[in-house]
């Protein structure tokens, strides 16, 4: 079956639909405050840790079989054209690219899409991630599932759903979507967008010197006006000004403060840290100010999980049953020690001493590139199995 075929709407009968509205940047309905959710710093400092460590995961195929003497055997990329669509899913971007444009969407979202493009033997050939502002969950007679993708200029698309791969997150109501995070944002957006509003308004007028003129004698309404400028040219020019103001009898002048209100510091922070709080994160996170363990406990919380995700979704949509069966599956691997101290990394070196990590992993978590040799694992003697 082509490529054509496999992709087009292919129901004829009445399909059973469930709609989602993705959250994007044009609005749509979604947002009731000025500027769109990824165009907030706050928002982008909040996400951007994810997405940065998940696009630093690495995708490798590992197959796990067995030889004559039920021996098991690890192979690590074996498929030389699984690995290539792992390290460049399609020609516009690496697996990196791909991995934090799809880790965006999950974080705005709590739904994120890429659709795998199959050739005629039904082989994975490339991976493309969709963004799209609406999706619709379309059901057949025979209750086999596809999703239906609205693009932003009206276009439409239909997609089996064994060839999306579909992360998401706050999974509650919907059968196949996630949560959306709009009911939690909206109300903490409005106030941020009202406090960054009163602080402009607030800057705009502080320059601003309002003066009432009182006239004591009746004056006709240009006259007034002539006063007033005369009076603002003379005496409010600040190059030509001198800091005096002299009016006679007939004339009182009265200076008018500005009444604007400026949130404080402290109702601003709480209102930043409940947005912090939402995306599980903290200012020494955003501010990459954290030590080891606390960049631990964050990648163990946010990181993690939507790693597992991504293991998971590639493997059963890459992979047929089948397949599986036969010990293939997609790992992707995240070095937490990147962030441990130099302490923490040096003393690593017992694991290489015990077999638990070879030479090269090693060297790759104190960034030193892998040496010949340095894959096989070795063993000090003094810590050989006892069978020995």
């Amino acid at each position: 079956m082509g490529f054509i075929k496999r992709f087009r709407n292919f129901f004829n009968r009445s399909p059973t639909i469930t709609r989602y509205q993705m959250m994007e940047d044009r609005g749509n309905g979604f947002f009731e405050f000025d500027g769109t959710l990824y165009q907030s710093d706050i928002i982008r400092a909040c996400i951007r840790p994810k997405v940065k460590a998940i696009g630093k995961l690495v995708g490798k195929h590992i197959r796990e079989t067995f030889d004559g003497n039920s021996k098991e055997v690890i192979a690590v990329n074996p498929d030389v054209n699984i690995r290539f669509l792992l390290e460049e899913p399609n020609p516009f971007m690496t697996g990196q690219m791909m991995q934090e444009k799809l880790a965006t969407q999950l974080c705005l979202n709590n739904n994120a899409f890429a659709v795998i493009i199959r050739d005629d033997n039904g082989l994975p050939m490339e991976i493309y991630p969709v963004y799209a502002t609406g999706v619709e969950a379309i059901y057949n007679q025979n209750m086999d599932l596809s999703l239906r993708f609205t693009f932003s200029n009206g276009r439409q698309a239909t997609f089996l759903y064994s060839d999306v791969i579909h992360l998401r997150q706050d999974f509650y109501e919907n059968d196949i979507f996630g949560t959306s995070p709009a009911l939690a944002l909206i109300p903490l957006m409005n106030v941020i967008s009202s406090i960054d509003k009163s602080i402009v308004s607030a800057i705009k007028n502080s320059s601003v010197v309002r003066w009432l003129l009182k006239f004591t004698s009746n004056m006709r309404p240009e006259d007034l006006k002539t006063q007033a400028k005369d009076f603002a040219d003379n005496f409010l020019e600040t190059e030509k000004g001198t800091g005096v103001a002299a009016i006679d009898v007939k004339t009182d002048a009265t200076q008018i403060q500005p009444n604007n209100y400026v949130p404080n510091a402290a109702q601003m922070d709480r209102t930043v840290d409940r947005i912090y709080s939402f995306f599980n994160t903290n200012k020494k996170i955003v501010q990459s100010d954290y030590n080891e363990d606390e960049w631990t406990a964050y990648f163990e919380s946010e990181i993690e999980p939507p790693e597992r995700n991504l293991s998971e979704e590639y493997t059963r949509k890459i992979f047929s049953r089948k397949q599986r069966g036969f010990g293939n599956r997609i790992y992707f691997e995240a070095s937490n020690l990147q962030y441990a101290s130099m302490q923490t990394k040096l003393a690593m070196q017992a694991m290489v001493d015990r077999g638990a990590m070879t030479p090269n992993e090693w060297r790759s978590v104190i960034n030193m590139a892998p040496i010949d040799g340095g894959d096989t694992p070795v063993r000090r003697l003094d810590t050989a199995p006892i069978n020995n």
